[in-house]
Order: structure tokens, then C-alpha cells, then sequence
């Protein structure tokens, strides 16, 4: 079997070794005689598994015991909801960073849940660069902002620092590179993209704002059965926990962690945006200093060349190559198992296409 080369932006690649795991586990999970998915989610293993998976994610996401750590259901879509919902009232102020479509998208939760919504900076309409100020209102229960847009191509290269809670967004480059969690009270992001598969979600809580928590709300979108329950309060999805935890156990034993893990992204983003800016008939439409190291967009001379760039690419075995559908061009996501190999062959390729459309 050959595999292809996977840039998708989400479910986007695994591991290799991971793979070769799983595999090799599948039918007999840690000599228990049954496959991992077969497993009750109240046995001693389910129980060891999950909690191994959260103190692995603790140390490698550097939280100390001020932070509750979830593993949850209903990928950052459903965090949309669940933060508004669990850290203000109906009516109460939350502040908004609009910096493309994934934040569009939060906005209009919190807002269709009655709160007030103000859009403390915005980048559009283009999406081009992030919001050099922010303006938040003194009172607002909290700001939210994503920290790395996999639609338009940018990142927070730090996260900002506020004087009211904030809440992050980490959904497409969590565990990429090392980030100062002190001024975060919530971060959340979904696994299918830099931490295994989709179906599980990670929830970090700082303490002090769970007292902001209203009583009598739906118990699933509640975060407090959830911290009870250590993440067991309904049937988890043992798999893709699994999974999640195979992938930490990867980046800390065969990446060396989490500075390695920065130092190969860094290089990886810094080799195909070189290539980029380099060539004649490819562009990238992000400014410097906003340009994500997880999701590369890019576009050629013409709408039509995009399009057999993507095809011409995927014929080669390098897929996933296609810009999101609301703003086409390409797009190339970089997350941690995607090798640096991976991307010398994508700029190689690049380049060889270039070539032939120019004879």
C-alpha cells in the first residue's frame, strides 16, 4: 500500500507510528483480551486511561493544579455555546475578537443566546492580518479569541494579555508550540487536527471561573458534573481519547516535546512560505506577522491554476491541497505529524509545476 501525502485541515494526518499502534493494538488492548473500543467506559482501564491522557496533556500544556482539564463531546462547535452559557447571563456583556469565519460563528452562538455581544477588534472584511488593538470593555464577562484561523491563515504569534477572563480558542494549533497559559481562564480545542482524531475535545478551566457558573443549567452543558465525573459523567469516546493519548505519548517520547515539536513546525512553515514568496506564480495574501505556522493559504495568478494545481497535486499523492470553499485558492496544513519531508516534497512539487506551466 502507498500512502499519500495528507494536508487536509481537519481530520488531518496522524502519525505514522501511531498508526502502526493502533494497529497492533487494536485487538488486544493492553492484554485485556478485547479491543480498546470494546472496553466499559466504568473499568478500572477506561478510568486509568482517560486520566492518564489528562496528566499527559497537563504536563505538556505546562497547567498546574489552578486548572480543571475535560475531555468532552461536541467539538469546538459546541464550545461556542457552553462559554457563554457557563460564564455569563442572559443579557450580560462578552467580547468578541472577529478574525474570520470560525469566529463568526462563536459570535452568533453567544449572540442567539441573548447576550451582548461587542466585537472588541475585528480584521475583516479581508482577513488579511490580525487586529493590531483591542478595545474590551472593562465589565464584559470575558474575550473570546481563536488562536489560529485554519480558514484565512492566521495566528496570534503571543496571545494578549487582558484584565478580564479569557477565553482561546485552540482548536487548530494546540500543543504546536509553547504557550504562556497564566492569562488564559479557558482554553478549548476540538482533537482532529493537531491531537488525534475527531471526537473528543480538550477543556481547560482555571478555577476561579467556575464560581461564575449559573445554577440550573442543562447538566450536559454544565462544566461542573463533567469535573465531577473526571470526564466519565456520560459514555466518553474511549477511542479517540485512545488515540489522543498515543499522539501526546508520541510528541513527548519520539518528538522530544513540546520545544522540539515547536522547532519542526517553525521550520516547516518557514521552508513552504519561502517557497511561496520565492516564486512568480504563487502569492500568499497574509501580511507578515500574522501568518499561521498551522494552515499556509496561498493562491496562484488565476482561479484556474489553483485548480489544477490541487488536481495536478493530488494525481502526485499530495492531497487535501484545496482552500476552503467560501474563499477557494490552496491551503496546506502543517499540523504536528505532518513531516518536514512532507513539505519538501509539497515545495518540490510546487516548484516542478511552476516549471511546466512556464514551458
Amino acid at each position: 500500500m502507498k500512502r499519500v501525502t495528507n494536508f487536509y485541515p481537519g481530520p488531518g494526518a496522524l502519525p505514522l507510528s501511531v498508526l502502526r499502534r493502533i494497529r497492533a493494538e487494536l485487538l488486544d488492548f493492553r492484554g485485556l483480551g478485547m479491543s480498546v473500543m470494546e472496553l466499559s467506559h466504568r473499568s478500572d482501564a477506561a478510568l486509568h486511561l482517560i486520566a492518564e491522557t489528562l496528566q499527559r496533556l497537563r504536563r505538556l500544556l505546562d497547567l498546574d493544579e489552578s486548572f480543571e482539564l475535560l475531555l468532552l463531546q461536541g467539538g469546538a462547535s459546541l464550545q461556542f455555546a457552553m462559554v457563554p452559557l457557563n460564564f455569563s447571563s442572559p443579557g450580560g456583556k462578552v467580547d468578541y475578537v472577529d478574525t474570520g469565519y470560525w469566529t463568526a460563528k462563536a459570535i452568533a452562538e453567544a449572540r442567539g443566546l441573548g447576550r451582548d455581544v461587542a466585537v472588541a477588534a475585528s480584521s475583516g472584511p479581508e482577513y488579511r492580518q490580525l487586529p493590531p488593538q483591542l478595545q474590551v470593555r472593562a465589565d464584559t464577562c470575558y474575550l473570546h479569541l481563536c488562536s489560529n484561523n485554519t480558514i484565512e491563515g492566521t495566528q496570534w504569534p503571543v496571545i494578549p494579555c487582558v484584565d478580564v477572563p479569557l477565553v482561546v480558542d485552540m482548536s487548530s494549533d494546540i500543543l504546536s508550540r509553547r504557550i504562556d497559559c497564566r492569562a488564559v481562564s479557558c482554553l478549548y480545542a476540538h482533537a482532529q487536527k493537531t491531537l488525534g482524531p475527531a471526537g473528543t475535545t480538550v477543556v481547560a478551566l482555571r478555577r476561579d471561573i467556575l464560581k461564575r457558573i449559573p445554577e440550573n443549567l442543562p447538566t450536559m452543558l454544565d462544566y461542573r458534573p463533567h469535573i465531577a465525573h473526571r470526564s466519565n459523567y456520560n459514555t466518553p469516546p474511549i477511542f479517540a481519547i485512545y488515540v489522543v493519548g498515543c499522539v501526546l505519548e508520541w510528541l513527548e517520547d519520539e518528538i522530544g516535546g513540546l520545544d522540539a515539536m515547536e522547532d519542526i513546525n517553525r521550520h516547516k512553515a518557514a521552508l513552504l512560505y519561502e517557497a511561496i514568496d520565492e516564486s512568480s506564480l504563487f502569492h500568499c495574501p497574509v501580511a507578515d506577522g500574522s501568518r499561521s505556522l498551522m494552515n499556509v493559504v496561498f493562491r496562484s495568478t488565476e482561479p484556474r491554476l489553483d485548480t489544477q494545481f490541487v488536481t495536478a497535486a493530488a494525481e502526485h499523492g499530495l492531497i487535501g491541497l484545496a482552500g476552503h470553499r467560501s474563499v477557494g485558492g490552496c491551503r496546506a496544513s502543517l499540523y504536528n505529524p505532518v513531516s518536514l519531508e512532507a513539505v519538501e516534497e509539497l515545495v518540490t512539487f510546487m516548484r516542478r509545476f511552476e516549471r511546466r506551466l512556464a514551458t
